[in-house]
């Protein structure tokens, strides 16, 4: 049996939000000590990581581990019938090839349940190994999306520059060119604070289009972190408070100093 509840039903709504414009479907691993997705989208230029901790949902229960494949766009349908503020369980038998969905409103007066058919999806599991990355820079989510949106009116690419006075945001196209520089900020003990932790200049260029999916996920986290270095992909994590985490990986494009 598989049960995970969450009283706060609407994180859930907004990490479907987050991920399914990147994905058409996608496997979620459910153990015991929680839910991970992990997928490349269609493209093959992105990877996204979701995870979803145990002790992050009001009740969880998973007796053995259960891999539900799911279209998620048939998902974002069926919680789009869930109010922001009902209750959310999910449930699903140990073989089952069906999950249920069910929404209870705060006040008990209305319970409501959709079931929807699982998919065999041959999904394999991407090790995502650890990296050291030369620069980590976190900074308020709501600037970043603001940025992304932005920059994306000049030129299909953004490039990110960063340097210990602070990070650059550049994009050039027909029109012209825009640039955006962000300083670290003093104190660090802020929401809206700019900290970036730098081991060596890094400048990357990457696609103004996934920068843009990627950003969908600013109603989760009040900060995001960027995770960069020479010839890898860039890592965008949002931090799920007290449930997990959801990362974007990008590859930067090559080549393209100054487009």
């Amino acid at each position: 049996m598989f049960e995970a509840r969450l009283v706060k039903g609407s994180l859930l709504k907004n990490v479907l939000d987050a991920i399914k414009d990147l994905l058409k479907q996608a496997s979620w691993d459910c153990a015991d000590s929680g839910i991970q997705l992990q997928a490349m989208d269609s493209s093959h230029v992105s990877l996204v990581s979701v995870n979803l901790k145990a002790e992050g949902f009001d009740k969880y229960r998973c007796d053995r581990n259960l891999i539900m494949g799911m279209d998620l766009s048939s998902m974002s349908k069926i919680l789009k019938c869930a109010a922001n503020d009902d209750i959310i369980t999910m449930k699903a038998q140990d073989n089952a090839d069906t999950v249920t969905f069910m929404f209870e409103s705060p006040n008990q007066e209305k319970v409501s349940d959709y079931e929807m058919k699982l998919m065999n999806l041959d999904q394999e599991h991407l090790g995502i190994p650890e990296t050291q990355y030369a620069c980590v820079v976190k900074m308020p989510s709501a600037e970043f999306a603001r940025i992304c949106r932005d920059l994306s009116n000049f030129g299909e690419s953004i490039c990110i520059a960063c340097t210990k006075e602070g990070i650059k945001f550049y994009a050039a196209g027909d029109i012209g060119t825009a640039n955006i520089k962000l300083a670290q900020t003093t104190s660090v003990d802020k929401e809206d604070a700019v900290i970036i932790d730098l081991q060596e200049p890094v400048t990357l260029t990457f696609s103004c289009h996934y920068l843009n999916m990627f950003i969908k996920a600013t109603p989760l986290s009040q900060q995001v972190s960027l995770s960069m270095s020479p010839d890898v992909p860039l890592v965008v994590e949002y931090t799920i408070h007290d449930l997990g985490h959801i990362q974007y990986f990008l590859a930067p494009k090559i080549g393209e100093n100054d487009s």
